[in-house]
């Protein structure tokens, strides 16, 4: 009974920072829209495995995951700052996550053999 009530407080936490997170990103832009954290999960997803994430069901750290969205977020940064163009942005950002999953897979290959 106990599990299922940490799981429920764990959900429940998520949700109200899912809320303000939201709120901040509206306020941020003056607007609310219905597309506006669009492919917001690729950067989650990046940003775990740029921090350490194997692909291959190994386990990641928090501090990891936290270096991981600090690059995602300096990278994305500066390619505004420069004035790339969103299509470019995110393909830059696909290949840093090829990069980060190929070079999992590398070590992964040479650790084991």
């Amino acid at each position: 009974m106990k599990d299922k009530k940490v799981t429920f407080l764990v959900f429940l936490n998520m949700g109200m920072l899912a809320a303000l997170a939201g709120l901040v990103f509206a306020a941020r832009f003056n607007a609310a829209s219905p597309k506006a954290g669009l492919n917001f999960e690729l950067e989650a997803i990046a940003a775990s495995f740029i921090g350490g994430a194997s692909m291959s069901g190994g386990v990641g750290t928090v501090l990891g995951a936290i270096i991981g969205g600090l690059v995602l977020g300096v990278l994305n940064n500066g390619m505004n700052l420069v004035g790339i163009g969103t299509d470019w942005q995110q393909v830059i950002k696909g290949m840093v996550l090829l990069a980060a999953v190929g070079f999992d897979v590398w070590n992964k290959r040479k650790v084991g053999s």
